[in-house]
């Protein structure tokens, strides 16, 4: 049996300098091998690796992840797949960093099984991916769920299987019931009155200053999950709205259950007939939460309130 090509470590680092050793000495590497490379951290990270390759970096495409995955959900779609399926005839470099310290615990499971995922998403392609996790800053329960996520460890000693690769363990760990919110305004709906769920989400967005695209990028996310629900989810669905933290969180569920893991995720072609909404839903949101099981499933779309 022929190895799997995909290689996904996670890189433990400890201070700046490593930091920059460890991704420079990577990227040159695939460089010499003249592999197309993708770098895809946040802006503070992304400018040290910059300075570290010097004239190297015209030769790599850097990406601010604060930015472009600001919701975890929409990093394999838009910045790992659209970079990969650009280049199907040679091997692949990327370097991925979902997790830093600066991430919320709301938004942390989501990034978990966004780490477990990519294992699935590129089975059998000929990419590495490489994800840094800081050893100094990040909690110890996020390094450990990272050796469940990644097969290969490295650090300043070398690089090791990892003895406890479990991607799968992750996603159902972090697919749990969300604690309820303390003052919502909920409405059922179904298909005679389907459009009010849209009104009362872009109401509450309105009066919180969210316009123009923003306000449309509302609408169309509660447009696509309300017509899962009554597509796939019974025929009915109840939304609740509510603000948290500096977001608008528009919530939706119903009585379906997704059993693909990858839903969402997988980018489209717009020329192939199909469901595209779960996907839209991750390229417009700040960030998408899931629970499923037989019986009900619960998405929740969080959209940063603008700043007035």
């Amino acid at each position: 049996m022929l190895a799997d090509p995909f290689v996904h470590p996670a890189l433990y680092y400890r201070g700046d300098r490593e930091y920059v050793a460890a991704t420079t000495a990577f990227i040159r590497a695939g460089l010499a091998a003249d592999e197309p490379v993708a770098v895809a951290v946040p802006a503070a990270n992304l400018k040290l690796i910059e300075g570290g390759l010097g004239s190297d970096a015209a030769d790599v495409l850097l990406l601010d992840m604060e930015e472009a995955g600001r919701n975890p959900g929409r990093i394999i779609p838009s910045v790992l797949r659209s970079f990969a399926d650009r280049h199907t005839d040679r091997h692949v470099r990327i370097i991925g960093e979902p997790i830093w310290a600066g991430r919320s615990a709301t938004e942390y499971p989501a990034c978990a099984q966004h780490e477990a995922l990519i294992n699935h998403a590129f089975t059998g392609r000929n990419v590495t991916i490489l994800c840094p996790y800081d050893a100094e800053r990040l909690d110890p329960q996020v390094l450990r769920e990272a050796e469940l996520t990644h097969p290969v460890l490295q650090d300043g000693d070398g690089e090791r299987a990892s003895a406890a690769y479990d991607p799968d363990h992750v996603v159902r760990e972090h697919n749990r019931p969300f604690d309820e919110p303390a003052d919502f305004a909920a409405l059922r709906f179904d298909r005679d009155n389907f459009a009010a769920a849209r009104t009362l989400a872009a109401g509450r967005a309105a009066e919180l200053g969210f316009d123009g695209t923003r306000l449309d990028d509302i609408r169309l996310v509660v447009a696509e999950l309300g017509a899962n629900s009554l597509d796939y989810g019974g025929g009915a669905g109840d939304i609740r709205v509510w603000v948290e933290d500096g977001r608008l969180v528009c919530e939706v569920s119903d009585a379906g259950h997704i059993t693909d893991p990858l839903a969402g995720r997988r980018p489209v072609d717009p020329r192939v007939a199909g469901s595209r909404g779960l996907l839209i839903v991750n390229l417009l949101s700040d960030l998408v939460r899931l629970h499923t099981r037989a019986g009900g499933t619960t998405i929740r779309t969080y959209f940063d309130v603008p700043a007035r």
